[in-house]
């Protein structure tokens, strides 16, 4: 028979009596609020707790950097040069009007000055790329104690690095280990959750459960995450029948979302981890998986996605149809599948606050697991979600301009700068139809002018 020495003993019961406590906790503070969909106001007192500690740290490295009379490297707000809209049209016409002192009906159709807005775009466009930096993290103005976010953090004084350190130390050590164990505490949930709900005869009863099951597993996931999240204008929450479209900046916006509403999902069958919650999913909500061979047939995709919103009895499908990560700076084109079936839209804005942690994934950077765990080790999460108003096509609009309408309105909303680019273009070049599209635009205002004068 195997006997423990006194100390051995001892180290066991502190052991089993900290687990305890430790289960304890996460039992009453975080699984249960999350169950009934309650805060005990816990996590705002911490981010405002973090707010202070960096506004010292920041003006105390900006102080140590006047007094060695460093130079410190002060970012845009938001990584944007501002530039007021204009056309092309009206580009070329004030450059004609300042190379000339001749009125502009008395300069030629075809100007050799015009040659000069196509170079100036042109080195506009390498110089300030607008793509390009749409796939980059901010960089902030002010220091979170994070090293991987200012370009400034270097050696200041002894009680910053310590300040830095004990930071550290807080979120390995501490912090880690507890967003991991919540982590897969909500996922097995929702794995095993489904599962059982799956089995329940079809009706009212299944509905409920498979609903309260989704929403408790998603906020336990949020809690993971430590994320601080603003709901806005919830009376506009998506409804069963329509679509709900929103800006897409990381991998946990469905988490996000989903901890607040109740969705059908749209995607792609995978194996491995994630097809194990896919199956389980399913059987509980019928979401929407497409098998590989099946993603790139356009009619095979709109024709499922028309089948689920004509049954209003089935729960809103959430697109992000950007289909790409943008770095929370600005929303770049819509594609337009979404937007031809003749649903009703709920477009949702999201704004992440990139002082406490960066949400943005840089897919060609960091591959899942890194982003998971930079995610994990930040000091938290926190962003606003903007519920707008439904939209529909009108009559005289087509896919691709009620998408572009849709996206204005999410990145009026958001603060978000509105691009015409197709995310794809971080993996892709630029397609030909973009050059020509510029070449008909010239080649209309010529021609235009030439009619103008034709019939004058």
């Amino acid at each position: 028979m195997f006997l423990l020495l006194p100390f051995d003993s001892l180290i066991v019961n502190l052991l089993g009596i900290s687990l305890t406590v430790l289960f304890t906790l996460l039992l009453v503070f975080i699984i249960v609020p999350a169950i009934f969909g309650v805060s005990f106001g816990i996590r705002k007192l911490y981010m405002k707790t973090l707010l202070k500690i960096f506004a010292w740290a920041t003006l105390r490295m900006e102080r140590g950097a006047k007094e060695k009379n460093h130079q410190l490297y002060k970012p845009y707000t938001n990584g944007i040069i501002a530039k007021d809209p204009t056309s092309l049209e009206e580009e070329i016409k004030e450059i004609r009007r300042s190379g000339s002192s001749k009125a502009l009906d008395n300069t030629p159709e075809l100007a050799l000055s015009d040659i000069f807005y196509f170079c100036r775009k042109g080195m506009e466009t390498i110089m300030d790329d607008e793509v390009t930096k749409r796939f980059s993290a901010e960089e902030l103005e002010s220091w979170n104690l994070l090293s991987r976010t200012n370009y400034n953090f270097q050696y200041i004084s002894l009680r910053l690095t310590v300040l830095w350190g004990l930071g550290v130390l807080i979120r390995y050590c501490f912090l880690l280990p507890l967003r991991i164990a919540l982590a897969f505490t909500g996922i097995s949930l929702l794995v095993v959750g489904t599962t059982v709900v799956g089995y329940l005869p079809n009706g009212r009863f299944k509905e409920f459960m498979s609903k309260h099951v989704h929403l408790m597993c998603y906020r336990i996931c949020v809690r993971a995450l430590t994320a601080i999240i603003t709901y806005h204008d919830r009376e506009n929450r998506p409804r069963n029948g329509g679509i709900c479209v929103a800006n897409h900046t990381s991998p946990i916006d469905v988490i996000i979302l989903a901890s607040d509403g109740y969705y059908a999902m749209v995607g792609q069958v995978h194996g491995g981890l994630m097809g194990v919650i896919q199956r389980a999913m399913v059987k509980a909500c019928p979401h929407v998986w497409f098998e590989r061979s099946e993603v790139k047939d356009r009619h095979l995709v709109a024709k499922r996605l028309t089948e689920h919103v004509q049954d209003k009895s089935k729960l809103p499908i959430l697109i992000f149809p950007e289909g790409t990560c943008i770095n929370n700076t600005s929303v770049m084109m819509f594609k337009k599948g979404s937007f031809e079936i003749g649903a009703t839209v709920y477009p949702v804005a999201i704004k992440y606050d990139p002082q406490f942690g960066d949400a943005f994934w840089n897919s060609s950077k960091y591959g899942m697991v890194t982003y998971l765990l930079r995610m994990m080790t930040s000091w938290a999460i926190v962003c606003s979600v903007w519920y707008l108003p439904p939209m529909t096509r009108e009559g005289d609009e087509d896919a691709v301009q009620f998408a572009n309408r849709v996206k204005s309105a999410i990145a009026r909303q958001g603060g978000l700068v509105d691009l015409l680019w197709d995310g794809g273009l971080k993996r892709e070049k630029v397609k030909d139809t973009f050059k020509e599209e510029q070449q008909k635009l010239y080649s209309k205002m010529i021609v235009g002018n030439h009619e103008d004068r034709s019939r004058s």
